[in-house]
């Protein structure tokens, strides 16, 4: 079963105070602000077009990704199921479980932006297929100097 909605807008605002932040791990906040520039939003780059980015996330039992920021429409869906948690830059925890084939869309309009994290919080690796649209209203990230697949 997949999600067939439309977008709407996901944009997530950075909470200005760091006492929204204090239920969170130690240094999370400091890696978080660093995140506003990664436009890495998986493992590993499968394919790159003018118009798209597909990606792969494998997020290994107990592990978690880097922060990272997303900047225009794209999609997920699950290929494993499992538990996640996600920190999100307005300061918000919150804990999910995936099933296989589970799809989500997000949008933002010009200016807008989500930043976050997820962490395997489950006993069994998490996998991700992630296809982001470069044609949207933000300027995507240059990616880092990297072989796709690397």
């Amino acid at each position: 079963m997949t999600d067939t909605q439309e977008p709407t807008t996901n944009h997530i605002e950075l909470n200005s105070d760091i006492a929204a932040f204090a239920h969170w791990p130690s240094g999370l906040y400091e890696e978080m602000r660093k995140g506003y520039e990664n436009g890495c939003v998986g493992s590993t780059l499968v394919s790159e077009t003018d118009r798209l980015r597909v990606w792969h996330l494998i997020i290994l039992a107990g592990e978690r990704t880097g922060f990272h920021c997303h900047v225009n429409r794209y999609f997920w869906s699950a290929v494993t199921k499992g538990k996640a948690r996600g920190y999100f830059c307005s300061g918000a925890i919150k804990d999910v479980e995936h099933y296989v084939g589970e799809t989500k869309h997000y949008n933002y309009n010009k200016g807008e932006s989500m930043v976050h994290a997820v962490e395997n919080i489950g006993d069994t690796d998490l996998s991700f297929v992630t296809v982001e649209f470069l044609d949207g209203p933000n300027r995507p990230f240059p990616l880092p100097d990297k072989p796709i697949g690397s």
